[in-house]
């Protein structure tokens, strides 16, 4: 249902790199390129994760209980990519780690904020 998020950024350029860097760390990759913005994703049937700079021109900020979450089929990857984010300049807001109990819905999961203090969660569901 889900066909694409969006978070604000202050500055497109830093909040672009920061993504290239985070994303390729998981062979991720752009997928559009917008006047005030840019998407990321795997395919162009699956939803994607953009940043813009506001539509209203006003100052972005970070939605207060707003979180992104993405899901991966490794938590390997969920721990590369949270590594990455935090190597490019993110703030940590939670260490990889399993949540709960290991079993067949196991949730393990990492947070981090982007330059912006969005707060994105990567998370794998299911078994090591």
């Amino acid at each position: 249902m889900i066909g694409y998020t969006m978070v604000g950024t202050n500055d497109l350029s830093k909040a672009i790199a920061f993504y290239d860097t985070v994303f390729k760390s998981v062979g991720v990759g752009r997928l559009m390129e917008m006047g005030k913005g840019m998407a990321w994703g795997t395919d162009w049937g699956v939803p994607m994760f953009s940043v813009t700079r506001p539509h209203d021109e006003k100052p972005a900020t970070a939605g207060n209980g707003t979180m992104i979450s993405l899901v991966f089929d490794t938590r390997a990857k969920v721990d590369t990519i949270h590594a990455a984010a935090l190597a490019a300049g993110g703030a940590d807001e939670g260490a990889p780690g399993l949540r709960g109990d290991e079993g067949p819905q196991a949730f393990y999961g990492a947070y981090f904020r982007d330059l912006d203090g969005n707060k994105i969660c990567a998370f794998r569901m299911g078994p090591a």
